[in-house]
């Protein structure tokens, strides 16, 4: 049985989506302590794009959906029901995209190494599919200008020949009677 990858709580923060060090900790499978820890030594590594760290009323916020939420038995329901209390001192980093796949980089453990070539290859593959499809969108434009021509060419061709579609004239006729000379 393979091991299943925890589920994790992307939120949008200054409208970026971002993970909190937390969860991202819990699917590096190191503390949390461990996780900020490798993350203060290497906060070169970081720039503001990739972490930033939650403003007081961010953190009020994010606390109070916390509480409020319906959990999963893996993310935080003990804590919620015991209140998730965190020191206020220390406010919680987010990572963005780019932060937690660097964050697997500086961390030591297996699974964060395992981790990281799963989300290089997730990308590589995503890669890929857009290349795809920008082949096939390309084909498909193609396609579209090519029959554009055709119906052009289609339509001076019908035009030409609606003449010939159409019944011919009526001979005409000889008139019944007598006719003088004019």
């Amino acid at each position: 049985m393979r091991n299943k990858v925890p589920a994790v709580r992307i939120v949008t923060i200054r409208d970026q989506k971002v993970v909190l060090d937390s969860d991202l900790a819990h699917v590096y499978g190191v503390p949390t302590k461990v996780l900020n820890q490798a993350f203060r030594r290497a906060r070169a590594r970081f720039p503001r794009d990739f972490a930033f760290q939650l403003s007081v009323e961010e953190y009020d916020a994010m606390r109070s959906q916390l509480v409020t939420a319906s959990f999963d038995e893996h993310t935080m329901r003990s804590q919620a029901v015991t209140g998730y209390r965190r020191n206020i001192r220390y406010r919680p980093w987010v990572f963005t995209e780019h932060g937690a796949l660097q964050a697997a980089n500086i961390l030591r453990s297996d699974r964060a190494i395992a981790m990281s070539v799963y989300v290089i290859r997730a990308f590589i593959e995503l890669r890929e599919k857009v290349a795809a499809n920008v082949a096939v969108l390309k084909r498909l434009a193609e396609i579209d200008r090519s029959l554009l021509e055709h119906d052009t060419a289609l339509r001076e061709i019908y035009q030409k020949l609606l003449p010939l579609l159409a019944p011919p004239p009526e001979p005409p006729r000889r008139q019944i009677g007598f006719h003088g000379a004019a």
